[in-house]
């Protein structure tokens, strides 16, 4: 387990290194910047990789379907699709980086079956600062919802922190808002 939350990372740059073809959960509050950490992933040279971000799907849907629809209305969809992504990617021999909100132990469960396993970033932001990057983005957890995401990705935080991994997890990474703001880059290289 890898603690780099309160290290005193100003002014320096920080790289996570991955085996290619192995598996990154990307996890933290709704609003964190997971999807900002996810968009620094990089493959070496000759290596595939996939980043899966259900936002992604959230956005097609957004632009295929009428402006006045809900997301509420199509909120499902947008997951079965994102999950079968997900089923898809896993499969193959690519890199793999998956946004995850940390209420989805099952997701984890399922990276973590086969030979790989997965390895799991968690930014560990003030809930604050997780309310203030939902507002910036223009979408917010409903307040009934958020109260339910704290209390998942502490419990994960937690385990993570008395090195209880999740089954199949390979390594863990702990940041705080820092520390993301100082990871330069996720690598994936050398041999598969």
């Amino acid at each position: 387990m890898l603690d780099l939350r309160g290290q005193g990372v100003a002014g320096v740059s920080l790289r996570l290194r991955f085996p290619a073809g192995h598996r990154v959960l990307v996890t933290g509050l709704p609003g964190s910047g997971k999807s900002t950490l996810m968009h620094r992933a990089r493959a070496a040279r000759g290596h595939a990789l996939t980043r899966l971000d259900s936002q992604d799907v959230r956005d097609r849907f957004g632009r295929a379907l009428p402006g006045w629809l809900p997301y509420e209305a199509y909120h499902l969809a947008v997951r079965v699709v994102h999950y079968a992504r997900l089923g898809a990617a896993s499969r193959a021999p690519a890199s793999l980086v998956v946004h995850d909100s940390g209420r989805t132990p099952w997701v984890r469960r399922w990276l973590g079956r086969g030979s790989r396993g997965f390895h799991l970033v968690v930014l560990d932001v003030t809930p604050g600062t997780a309310l203030a990057g939902q507002e910036a983005r223009g979408r917010a957890i409903s307040r009934q919802a958020f109260p339910r995401y704290r209390r998942a990705l502490a419990r994960l935080v937690s385990e993570v922190e008395a090195e209880r991994l999740p089954r199949g997890c390979v390594s863990a990474t702990l940041l705080d808002r820092a520390a993301a703001e100082a990871l330069r880059e996720i690598v994936f290289e050398g041999d598969p």
